[in-house]
């Protein structure tokens, strides 16, 4: 699954290569996505023209393994990062804006609700996020430089500094307990597309393996 966003589509990449579309998402603006256990994938929706338009609430989108899109929820501060928790029971969405991350129950049907603080994060923006055995979550944090693992509640486990900004995180390797950060430096968001190639893929051995969605 890939999110074309200028053009709100949701892209299927078939075995051969090719691309073709799995759901119309209506509008411009997506950014992360999950597939959970059933097939059903949540994509946010920042809500405004980032980074040079005025911030206004984002949502989630649920589409269906029939390719049905719907939203699932709004009023959303900038959505980034969700993960889906191993038995399908609970998202956990990253509201970058709003410095936490935010869970939902999952119904049969791929509806949300219930929704409520799972962790207040501080001064934490979180981005990228994954969930691990013991049912704690890895944060990426871009401006903050770090990498950072907390439990229900905002109890911070470990945390990761790092010399430029952290948009990604995923634990996987052969025993799930090796954590991907995907990094690159950071000048703020006047300079993001500066052009300039300071990515890097990083990793760090966890103290727990992965679980769950992604």
């Amino acid at each position: 699954m890939i999110v074309s966003s200028p053009d709100g589509r949701l892209l299927r990449r078939e075995p051969d290569g090719s691309l073709v579309t799995y759901a119309d998402l209506g509008r411009p603006g997506w950014n992360d996505i999950v597939v959970d256990g059933r097939g059903n994938a949540y994509v946010g929706n920042t809500g405004f023209d980032f980074p040079g338009g005025a911030f206004a609430p984002g949502s989630l989108a649920l589409v269906t393994p029939d390719g049905t899109a719907r939203e699932v929820a709004d009023d959303v501060a900038f959505p980034n990062g969700v993960a889906v928790a191993p038995d399908n029971s609970t998202l956990i969405l990253a509201e970058s804006y709003a410095n936490r991350l935010t869970a939902f129950d999952i119904a049969a049907d791929g509806g949300l609700s219930n929704r409520r603080a799972w962790a207040d994060l501080g001064d934490g923006v979180p981005d990228g996020i994954c969930i691990d055995a013991e049912g704690a979550v890895w944060y990426a944090d871009v401006p903050n430089k770090r990498c950072v693992r907390v439990r229900e509640g905002g109890e911070v486990l470990q945390t990761i500094d790092l010399d430029r900004g952290c948009f990604a995180c995923m634990l996987g390797g052969t025993d799930g307990r090796t954590l991907f950060l995907v990094v690159r430096e950071w000048r703020g968001f006047e300079n993001m597309a500066d052009g300039s190639r300071t990515g890097q893929v990083l990793t760090a051995q966890a103290p727990a393996p992965r679980a769950g969605w992604p």
